[in-house]
């Protein structure tokens, strides 16, 4: 028996002494291909979670749990070992394998993987998204030999994601620092970080490791606008840092220049702990009309659907909720967003019929509820683009990819690889499935070649800035005297333009240079008013694109913010904006992405336009204006809580002056135990959820 040649669903279908035949077959013919198959041969590999499928749902398959806890050993899956019903010697190998603290046996390849760590080797690794990547890093913390740690991670989604993770199980053991005005103490200490936040920390000290996750994205050929301060961080945590492991899917080989300087063992494997089937739809006479038939079974639920951008996956859960409903009683959560959102927002509808939707313009405490239900089982689809698949784990079972582009440009085969690899969850569903709408990309070679291991004379200017003192070639010393005298920076004010683009900055000193010589209305200290935030963002407007920001027009841009400063509520600033709303309705979330703009990139721009004119102005200050304007012109605690799942609409309602994180979050976890009238019973959920509070 070839296992090409298996009909995996005939074999499920089939029934009691014929699916006990077929079983038995397989079993033999698995273990029979062992000694001579390829150790990560893919088609060898998936009998065993195939067979997990079957027999844990199949009561006529119980006297072959045995046999299966042998194969499962034999291939090195040693986490689908039965420990209850395996024979001694393979209980005793999973045993071995299981770190009881955290609840997980792990397979060969991950402990192939922490012996090259735990012996102190710098590793990169390139596995399948179902390898089990993340749980190497919590048990490399278990051990206590890293006493203080950096994580670098994409996205503040997936910082939530790690900070929960890690603090249900280090809690007594580690600080986990995440937000930028989290204070370090002297104890084990996890700083979680985006690279703009880890880059612009000044408190990292001496660190035992450095965990990269995501790591392809330092290659500067993948355009990724983010790749220059990705490498600079990177390259500032690695020169305080004793070990480093990079982690990351699909990766072939990784390019780097001065390899006396930066020594480490590149683990590439394909080792997967799921099958995956695959079914191939581009034939269909009507795709959108497939599309909802499929998502519209609950065999495929969970199912993610991959789409090409926000207002695609706004438009088809929209779509999605007019022909059905996938699930009962969401109607508290779509209430809910009308209430606190806007009932004009399209998403509304989608969740109230059981549609999920995730992508970078979503409110962070939102986005992170709709995938706590979806993982759950309570929202059973969601519409979702590339800022999920890169930034945020999920438990899907099915895969439809329905979109074969990203901001309209075709996906490459490793972007391809990794939309795919969401399909199947180690221990929650074995076999997933994945729905191709379009033809795959052509398979190439994936090479990575961070910026941080290349030549420094090569590198981009946006990076060099970056550089120390003593790693400054005279090329590269050149290079940034020039910048300097070019753009009138020191060495602080040429990091910050950088993460603006110096292109941008030279443009913004002459635009402000020419308007101080005719006015001052860029002169202001505290608060700006709303003449000054006007002129504030002419100046953007005339480098950068106003939608940029979230915003139609330059006037809509300093109305937003005006409004935004006015608002004595988020829910209030958000309801004006649905009762005002003059675009058409798929429109309406322009105003999330204005939100994340607040965020971080308008108080950039802003920073370099305060530098220049106080060239000329010294008395000039916007550090109060850039401070308010970063927390959307709220406490920092409730911006804190809102990354950390906690709606803003919610803490506002308890939070008091002189409130501290520590002070509102044990007000909230009162008002959560005490069954406070301040919050909904599906309030009181989700705040329990997001916060880890017992529910009584």
């Amino acid at each position: 028996m070839t296992f090409e040649a298996v009909d995996w669903r005939e074999v499920g279908r089939s029934s009691g002494d014929d699916l006990k035949r077929s079983v038995f077959r397989l079993l033999r013919s698995a273990s029979a291909a062992i000694n001579g198959a390829d150790a990560e041969d893919p088609r060898l590999l998936e009998v065993v979670p195939r067979l997990a499928d079957l027999i844990g749902t199949r009561p006529e398959l119980n006297s072959f749990r045995e046999a299966y806890s042998a194969l499962a050993r034999a291939t090195g899956l040693w986490n689908y070992i039965d420990k209850s019903a395996a024979d001694t010697a393979d209980a005793i190998v999973a045993e071995a394998v299981t770190a009881d603290e955290l609840g997980v046996t792990f397979h060969r390849e991950q402990i192939a993987v922490l012996n090259d760590l735990l012996v102190g080797r710098n590793v990169i690794l390139s596995a399948p998204t179902s390898f089990g990547k993340s749980l190497l890093i919590d048990a490399l913390l278990a051990t206590n030999r890293y006493r203080r740690s950096a994580i670098v991670l994409p996205t503040i989604a997936l910082l939530d994601e790690f900070r929960r993770r890690l603090r249900r199980r280090f809690r007594d053991r580690f600080d986990v620092i995440m937000h930028p005005g989290d204070v370090v103490g002297d104890g084990p200490t996890i700083f979680l970080g985006t690279q703009e936040r880890l880059l612009n920390r000044d408190d990292l000290g001496s660190l035992d490791l450095t965990v990269v996750d995501e790591f392809y994205k330092l290659d500067a050929d993948r355009k990724d606008e983010r790749s220059a301060s990705l490498n600079a961080a990177v390259y500032r945590l690695l020169a305080r840092s004793r070990q480093f492991f990079f982690l990351g899917p699909n990766i072939d080989t990784v390019r780097v220049s001065g390899a006396e300087r930066w020594q480490f063992n590149f683990i590439k494997t394909r080792f997967a702990t799921v099958a995956v089937d695959t079914f191939d739809l581009r034939g269909s006479t009507d795709k959108h009309e497939r599309l909802l038939e499929e998502i519209g079974k609950d065999e495929n639920w969970p199912a993610l659907v991959f789409v090409s951008s926000p207002d695609k996956a706004n438009a088809l859960a929209s779509e999605a909720a007019d022909e059905m409903a996938v699930t009962e009683g969401r109607g508290e959560f779509a209430g809910w967003l009308a209430e606190n959102v806007g009932s004009r927002w399209s998403v509304v509808r989608s969740v109230k019929f059981g549609f999920a939707v995730h992508h970078g313009r979503i409110p962070r405490a939102i986005a992170s509820h709709m995938v706590r239900l979806f993982n759950a089982g309570n929202l059973p689809v969601l519409f979702c683009t590339s800022t999920l698949i890169e930034g945020v784990n999920t438990a899907a079972k099915t895969v439809l990819i329905y979109d074969k582009q990203i901001k309209r440009a075709d996906y490459d085969f490793f972007t391809f690889s990794n939309i795919k690899g969401r399909a199947g969850r180690l221990g929650e569903h074995h076999v997933g499935r994945v729905f191709l709408f379009n033809e795959p990309p052509e398979k190439v070679e994936m090479e990575v070649s961070p910026t941080v291991f290349s030549d420094d004379d090569n590198a981009p200017d946006d990076y060099v800035v970056f550089l120390e003192d003593e790693d400054k070639s005279e090329v590269v010393e050149d290079r940034i005297s020039e910048l300097k005298r070019s753009l009138d920076l020191d060495p602080a004010g040429l990091r910050l333009a950088a993460s603006i683009g110096l292109e941008v900055v030279a443009e913004i000193k002459r635009i402000v240079e020419n308007r101080l010589r005719f006015s001052s209305q860029l002169v202001f200290r505290g608060q700006p008013s709303y003449d000054t935030i006007r002129v504030l963002v002419n100046v953007i407007t005339q480098v950068k694109k106003v939608s940029d920001y979230g915003a139609k027009s330059e006037a809509q841009l300093v109305l937003r913010i005006s409004r935004l400063r006015k608002a004595r509520t988020m829910k209030e600033f958000l309801r004006e904006h649905d009762d005002t709303l003059k675009e058409k309705e798929q429109d309406f979330d322009l105003v999330f992405k204005f939100l994340r703009a607040c965020e971080y990139g308008l108080p950039q721009i802003f920073s370099i336009i305060e530098i220049y004119v106080k060239r000329k102005h010294p008395e000039a200050d916007y550090h109060l204006f850039l401070h308010s304007l970063a927390r959307w012109f709220r406490a920092e605690e409730l911006k804190n809580l809102d990354e950390e799942g906690v709606p803003i609409q919610i803490t506002e309602r308890f939070h008091r002056s002189g409130d501290t994180y520590s002070s509102l979050v044990s007000r909230l976890s009162a008002a959560v135990t005490n069954r406070s009238s301040q919050l909904s019973e599906f309030e009181r959920t989700w705040v329990a959820d997001a916060l880890d509070i017992p529910l009584g």
